[in-house]
């Protein structure tokens, strides 16, 4: 699809809707005009057209090829660029091999900081979609685990998914985490892995670097760990809030108060609270927690940039309570945040639907469980939200 001639025919598909309404008709014309080369031809087209917020900032991505799967495990730009940005900090100068290039993502970003960048990978139809996507880069057919290079930095992006279904178990992982980590032990290396890994797991796997967990528009995107040689000395787990140019790591303060909860209510970043970071990350902000074992922080005032949801009021959580309070202030749409509290974490949109709302106002409850044990108790708060 590469050739004048396939560059053509995917400039024509591009004209057409190919919407849920206009699909059956617009494939019915485009296999008149291209036969057996349609179904390929409109699968490029619907996954480039995927690809646009994702990858759009890395250089003519909005004609690159790619396979469906390659696609959903790879990187959002602004994620492999951080990572690029901080395998050149760490090791500048120093050619970075991506072991398990695919599509070549990662190495696109790469070459944005660097131009001593080599890609290998097993499958032939990646390889050559990654030699279109990103020209100029040298990529090599290569097993991960029987390394091609040496005097590199390793840069490894497993594969997660099979059959469409994700891959939890890092020994489950192409090629296992377990083996990666065996072949490369004494290199600089940095494996991005899911954002759900057991951390403890990993350390059971023998591995003494850095996890850092990333966000990227308020979404967890992926964890990657980082080899001694890479990561920053004295730090283990790493938050990185992409959109506000914010990190936290357990190297940082954490002196975070417990105490009830002042004007505001916030609910950390994803990656704040999937690294652990949460203590670190209230005592960086001045803020508290409600309790040592839940997530949620509270303060006087709100971190710049950071929504908050500001207490109106606070009650011991049962339906009926709720559901009159609710009414009392007008309410109509109701946003809920749960933590601790399994029924309701459970299904919270069921508990909106027995809410029953009638009114006006829109607001947020945060129920969440204060205290452990026999002197646990459930709570919600009821906030306006800052935005």
């Amino acid at each position: 699809m590469s050739s004048p001639v396939g560059v053509a025919a995917l400039a024509e598909v591009a004209g057409f809707a190919l919407t849920d309404a206009t699909r059956v008709a617009d494939i019915a014309a485009l296999r008149g005009r291209f036969g057996d080369r349609t179904p390929a031809l409109v699968e490029t087209v619907l996954l480039r057209r995927r690809a646009a917020a994702k990858l759009a900032d890395l250089p003519a991505a909005s004609q690159w090829l790619f396979t469906d799967e390659a696609l959903q495990q790879a990187s959002a730009a602004p994620v492999a660029r951080h990572r690029a940005r901080r395998i050149n900090a760490a090791a500048p100068g120093a050619v970075v091999h991506d072991v398990t290039c695919s599509v070549g993502t990662e190495l696109a970003a790469l070459s944005e900081f660097t131009d001593r960048v080599l890609g290998s990978d097993l499958d032939p139809v990646r390889l050559a979609m990654a030699r279109h996507n990103v020209g100029g880069v040298a990529v090599v057919r290569a097993d991960a685990l029987a390394p091609v290079s040496r005097d590199t930095v390793v840069l490894a992006d497993p594969g997660r998914r099979g059959s469409g279904r994700r891959r939890f178990d890092p020994a489950d992982y192409q090629p296992a985490l377990d083996r990666l980590l065996e072949v490369y032990a004494g290199r600089d290396l940095a494996v991005k892995v899911a954002p759900g890994i057991d951390f403890e797991k990993v350390g059971l796997l023998g591995f003494q670097g850095e996890i850092e967990v990333t966000s990227w528009r308020a979404s967890v995107r992926e964890a990657c760990l980082w080899s001694p040689g890479l990561a920053e000395s004295g730090v283990r787990r790493r938050a990185v809030i992409l959109d506000r140019g914010e990190q936290v790591t357990d190297a940082d303060p954490h002196d975070c108060d417990v105490r009830p909860a002042g004007r505001w209510l916030i609910d950390p970043d994803g990656a704040v609270v999937r690294a652990g970071l949460v203590r670190h990350y209230g005592a960086r902000h001045g803020l508290w927690q409600l309790d040592p074992e839940i997530a949620y922080l509270s303060g006087d005032s709100l971190p710049d940039g950071v929504r908050g949801f500001e207490v109106l009021e606070t009650l011991a959580y049962s339906e009926k309570r709720l559901r009159q309070a609710l009414a009392a202030l007008d309410c109509g749409t109701l946003e809920i945040l749960v933590r601790g509290v399994r029924d309701v974490q459970a299904d919270p949109d069921a508990l909106r639907r027995r809410l029953r709302l009638r009114g006006r106002a829109a607001l947020s409850v945060v129920i969440t469980r204060i205290g452990s044990g026999s002197a646990g108790r459930a709570v919600a708060y009821i906030c306006r939200p800052s935005r």
